[in-house]
């Protein structure tokens, strides 16, 4: 899978968003190459071919001192209009296993694990999902320069639901 160009034509009632994160190697793959194989995985959960953003390293923040960068993208994919948000970040956390991933216990001092691969679902036909499971959109996709940069590369004029500036707006202000 390659970087996909910048587009505007996405159909906001059509379309997810994933973000991909991977700071841990497995099996001989990169923490890039996690990413990589991780996007093309999506296919299946979509009946287009899932468009991805450039790969971004990123300061693994909340990990505490020592911990490896991440790499960091957005995939864009548009799920069959039978599949429920939930039943799509079910598929999401299928992948997550496939590809080694175990919810480790952050160590002291810091708020999160490392991961072989994170797979958040940001958003979803514009809904909005308040659950024990899902919350939609992400409710701290707005905050995080790792989402938003490299959403705003290929949705730039995306408002999420809940927001009132577009994501390339949002990720000025940050």
């Amino acid at each position: 899978m390659s970087f996909q160009p910048p587009t505007t034509t996405h159909n906001s009632a059509a379309c997810a968003v994933i973000a991909l994160g991977s700071n841990l190697a497995h099996e001989g793959e990169s923490p890039a190459q996690i990413v990589i194989e991780a996007a093309k995985r999506l296919q299946p959960l979509s009946l287009c071919v899932p468009r991805l953003s450039r790969i971004y390293s990123t300061s693994a923040v909340g990990l505490g001192a020592g911990a490896p960068d991440f790499c960091n993208a957005i995939a864009i994919i548009e799920p069959a209009a039978a599949l429920s948000a939930q039943e799509l970040l079910d598929g999401l956390l299928t992948i997550e296993l496939e590809l080694g991933r175990e919810r480790l216990q952050p160590r002291a001092g810091a708020s999160y694990a490392s991961r072989t691969i994170d797979l958040d679902l940001i958003y979803c036909r514009n809904e909005t999902i308040d659950s024990p499971t899902l919350q939609l959109p992400h409710p701290r996709a707005a905050e995080r320069a790792f989402v938003l940069e490299p959403l705003a590369e290929l949705w730039p004029d995306l408002v999420l639901p809940g927001q009132h500036s577009s994501v390339a707006a949002l990720l000025r202000a940050l």
